[in-house]
């Protein structure tokens, strides 16, 4: 079985509010790439990674006119896809939902939210993803109130050969300082920034010690934003989001392109996203996507691919797929392919 994570750079854009693909030579939110050619790339790549279950991040919009499951179903329909079925959770204001796109034929799968609903001044401990996290950030004696922009999607996915595992999709808040002037604030919000991204990094890894104590199969998947040496700020705080949520001993989980990014604070790191800096006139990539299993999961020999354009013999040989991976998004999909 494959599965996927791909965070789709402004995925909503490619689609009216009817949910139909706007494949034309306007051009896409995507900085000089048409709608036609972005929509082509995503096709192709997509295609090529022929995974049993995506989870797509920057997923497109629902709201009063628009709907992720139409625009997602009529992507699939359009390049022929096996992954036809779509899933969301509790959604965002962002116009970037969570979706998992998967193939019915191989996977049931449905939105099991866990934790308790907050009350409206919000909870400690764990509550539920669409709620109001409190905790103390900043060591006061005051609990600050945390919320997901973009709540994390809870997944019971089942096999076709009965196995029911847990899918965590997530996108965390990025610790960019935007709306900042003069380096004073800048510094002021990019720490405040950080502090809520871990808040979130601890409400999530609660949630996974929860499962795991339930003897769950499990699998954290998605954009973390976050991961070593990605700013200034972060000697402050000792360990970073994706430490937390890798947690520790019996119950760490596990992802091999995590755990070579932290090793490696000199040396070559794996990336899974490329961003033009446009003060520099030069390319930035970043280990930005995850995707983290369970102890029992890594049990299974598991075999985690990034579809680096550059890194990647296979994706860098076939022109088609490379220039692809280029125009579809700022990130690359990260698979996994595992026996279940």
């Amino acid at each position: 079985m494959r599965i996927a994570t791909y965070n789709v750079e402004w995925f909503d854009a490619l689609f009216d509010d009817t949910g139909a693909l706007i494949a034309d030579d306007g051009w896409s939110a995507r900085h000089d790439i048409t709608r036609a050619r972005q929509t082509e790339a995503l096709g192709i790549v997509f295609t090529a990674l022929n995974a049993d279950a995506v989870m797509v991040i920057e997923a497109p919009d629902t709201n009063s006119r628009r709907s992720t499951e139409r625009a997602l179903k009529a992507f699939a329909k359009a390049f022929d896809l096996r992954t036809r079925e779509v899933l969301t959770g509790f959604l965002n204001d962002t116009q970037q939902e969570i979706a998992l796109l998967y193939d019915p034929a191989v996977l049931s799968c449905r939105h099991v939210p866990g934790g308790a609903v907050a009350p409206a001044g919000g909870a400690s401990g764990a509550p539920r993803f669409d709620g109001v996290f409190r905790i103390d950030l900043d060591i006061d004696a005051t609990e600050d109130k945390v919320v997901f922009s973009k709540p994390p999607l809870e997944v019971e996915a089942t096999t076709a050969r009965g196995n029911v595992l847990r899918l965590i999709g997530a996108h965390l808040k990025s610790k960019a300082p935007h709306g900042a002037v003069g380096h004073d604030q800048v510094m002021r919000l990019s720490i405040a920034n950080r502090r809520k991204q871990l808040a979130q990094a601890i409400w999530l890894r609660r949630r996974i010690d929860a499962q795991l104590a339930q003897g769950d199969s499990l699998i954290l998947m998605g954009d973390l934003n976050d991961g070593p040496g990605l700013d200034e700020y972060e000697h402050l705080f000792g360990r970073s989001s994706v430490e937390i949520l890798l947690g520790e001993a019996e119950t760490a989980l596990f992802d091999p392109n995590a755990v070579a990014a932290l090793q490696a604070k000199f040396g070559h790191q794996p990336t899974t996203a490329r961003f033009y800096l446009g003060h520099r006139k030069r390319y930035m990539q970043a280990m930005l996507d995850y995707m983290m299993v369970s102890r029992d999961l890594r049990d299974r020999s598991p075999v985690w691919h990034i579809w680096h354009p550059f890194d990647d013999p296979l994706c860098w040989g076939d022109d088609d797929l490379r220039t692809a991976l280029l125009d579809a998004s700022d990130h690359f999909p990260v698979t996994l392919d595992i026996d279940l």
